[in-house]
């Protein structure tokens, strides 16, 4: 492809601003020789001059390859060409005037002011462009010598300026940019710090053929943006695995620091980056109006959950923060976190078990919290499937003394956290999350005026959360594999846990006024599901490794209570959309009342006499679609 073709819209306009600015600078450079005397001097041979002095520079500036930078990038490179452009201009324009009049009528001093003011007037705005842009002035560019790791940019952004100038402060960089990669064509041909960008990101393949004509052979493929979302991420980690390339990002945006002379490093893809969706829009005005000033409890404030939540729930300025979990350690660390960071809010850390009906009532009565958010649970569903008892008592007694207490004490609104497991559970610990989510439900649906507020919110896996696969898998890799799958066509939902949270947050502040959404379940959108055998893979290749062949992957088995595919809705469920995005609500599909407390008493006196298949027969009746192995065998062993 020649240049004449490379050219975008941009550079043909900044081109036209070229030749008129030559012109300019022609007339600049008269006047500043002549001054007064310059009508003197005008005539035809002077219009002549200055026509010849415009048409070489539209020829020398057209070949000179002005127009493949970046004008918000300029840099020394920039400085360079232009320099080099001004140069030939001015010189064969010398040539063509001595060998046309011999200077006869036309000072020959002009020639060095013509080439300082076509410096000026070609330069300047360019800089000025980038300062005015950016803030900031910077020349440096992003020249690396060939011992470095050759590295191909994906993004041909501030991103990859950023990097690129980072490098070129960096005198032991162990980098250097041999190319870059944008997000559509229009950029083709143009330079960032002296480093042209080769080709777009779909056809990558092309872009590294073209470097290897070269003798060129990128060994890594660096994302240069924040904010690409996890399909664009897997799909650049197949293409740069199918390349001989690695996968890495820059650091983020933040961490680039004026002046700074770190030594730049690229950081690996986290696995949040593969997974991760574009950032729904927040209505964070909505969540400072619902904890700006309240008391807040936090049930379970030690997890995975409960610890995001506080830190989040912080940040609101709530008037008094209540930690509380059954757990010393987890306790003691997310008490010292937000010690920490907000020393002068008011907080309580309470170490107490959900199921203590007289300890959760003394604190309620203490704390007289106007918001609860009960995230208090036992979760992992193997370890749940052999202690059902504790299962049970914790998800369903729990829930329903924490709800009662609620009740009693004139709490403004408790938002109950459950889980895509609940949905035609096959485990205990699903089973009595569904148990939960109708007693919340089944509450919200009778309370009277002014009553408290039930808002339920159901989610699926946390990436990074105690217990769940992508620390088991950075675990197994650690120690050099294998990895273990428990079935190959299982799927998950997955979302950041801080993505989970602000969800909560943004559910729980959509749920509170709105009487139309009462009884209703609040439903993060997950996105679409992941396969956990294409995660373990992506993860293998993230460490550099070949799957199967560096590392190994077993498959072992589905465990008790586990499902192939997970679902956020059931069929009685119909999803209705919320004027927030990635929120959407399911309708009530509440137990009745009437039902439920007869049961519920009978699960208690289960769990209190220690009868395992009574509690199991108690989760049958109540959740008729569940249906669990590991279930059938504890009632079996029991009886």
């Amino acid at each position: 492809m020649s240049f004449i073709h490379r050219i975008s819209s941009r550079g043909l306009i900044a081109y036209v601003h070229d030749i008129t600015m030559s012109g300019l600078a022609f007339v600049l450079a008269i006047y500043l020789r002549l001054g007064d005397d310059l009508p003197n001097y005008a005539g035809d041979s002077m219009i002549q001059a200055g026509a010849l002095f415009v048409g070489i520079s539209a020829v020398v500036f057209w070949f000179s390859g002005l127009y493949r930078g970046v004008w918000r990038y300029a840099s020394i490179n920039d400085l360079m060409a232009i320099t080099k452009a001004v140069t030939v201009t001015v010189l064969v324009f010398l040539l063509v005037m001595f060998l046309w009049t011999r200077f006869h009528n036309l000072p020959r001093s002009m020639i060095p002011i013509s080439w300082f003011t076509l410096m000026a007037l070609l330069g300047g705005p360019r800089f000025f462009y980038r300062l005015i842009k950016d803030r900031r002035f910077d020349l440096s560019s992003g020249h690396t010598n060939g011992s470095r790791i050759a590295v191909l940019l994906a993004g041909a952004g501030d991103g990859a300026e950023l990097f690129l100038r980072a490098l070129g402060r960096t005198p032991d960089a162990s980098y250097r940019a041999v190319g870059i990669v944008s997000e559509s064509a229009g950029r083709i041909g143009r330079q960032i710090h002296g480093v042209e960008v080769i080709g777009t990101m779909d056809d990558m393949e092309g872009a590294v053929n073209h470097l290897r004509r070269q003798g060129i052979r990128p060994q890594r493929l660096i994302l240069t943006r924040d904010d690409m979302d996890g399909g664009e991420v897997r799909d650049l980690l197949d293409r740069a695995d199918k390349l001989g390339m690695t996968l890495a990002r820059i650091p983020r945006v933040t961490d680039f620091k004026r002046g700074a002379a770190d030594k730049v490093e690229v950081k690996p893809v986290d696995v949040e980056d593969l997974l991760g969706r574009p950032q729904a829009a927040l209505d964070r005005d909505a969540m400072a109006a619902l904890i700006e000033g309240q008391r807040v409890l936090v049930t379970g404030a030690g997890g995975s959950i409960g610890s995001e939540l506080v830190r989040q729930v912080c940040a609101f300025k709530p008037a008094r923060i209540g930690l509380l979990d059954n757990s010393e350690h987890a306790l003691y660390t997310i008490d010292r976190e937000a010690l920490e960071q907000w020393p002068e809010l008011p907080r309580a850390a309470m170490i107490a078990d959900v199921r203590d009906a007289g300890r959760i009532g003394k604190i309620f009565e203490d704390f007289r919290p106007d918001l609860v958010f009960h995230a208090a649970a036992m979760k992992h569903v193997p370890l749940v499937e052999t202690n059902v008892l504790e299962g049970v008592s914790t998800n369903v007694a729990g829930t329903v003394n924490i709800a009662d207490t609620c009740v009693r004490t004139g709490v403004r609104t408790m938002v109950q956290i459950s889980t895509d497991k609940a949905v035609n559970p096959t485990s205990v610990m699903g089973a009595t999350k569904r148990i939960a989510e109708s007693y919340c439900q089944a509450l919200d649906l009778k309370r009277g005026t002014g009553g408290t507020r039930f808002v339920t919110v159901r989610f699926g896996n946390v990436l990074g959360s105690t217990g769940s696969v992508v620390p088991l898998f950075q675990k197994q890799l650690a120690r050099g594999g294998p990895l273990t799958v428990t079935h190959p066509d299982m799927t998950r939902y997955f979302m950041t846990v801080r993505e989970a949270v602000e969800l909560v947050l943004q559910a729980s502040a959509l749920g509170t006024p709105q009487d139309d959404d009462v009884g209703k379940i609040f439903v993060l959108d997950m996105g679409e599901p992941i396969r956990i055998m294409a995660l373990a893979e992506q993860m293998i290749r993230l460490a550099g490794l070949r799957p199967d062949i560096d590392i190994k992957i077993d498959i072992v088995g589905i465990r008790p209570g586990e499902k192939l595919f997970e679902e956020i809705f059931h069929g009685a469920e119909p999803p209705v959309a919320t004027e927030s995005p990635g929120i959407l609500l399911a309708a009530p599909r509440p137990g009745n009342m009437d039902d439920l407390l007869p049961a519920l008493s009978d699960i208690h006196d289960a769990c209190a006499e220690n009868d395992t298949a009574r509690a199991l027969n108690i989760l049958q009746k109540l959740i008729p679609e569940f249906h669990s192995e590991t279930g059938s065998g504890a009632k079996a062993a029991a009886s």
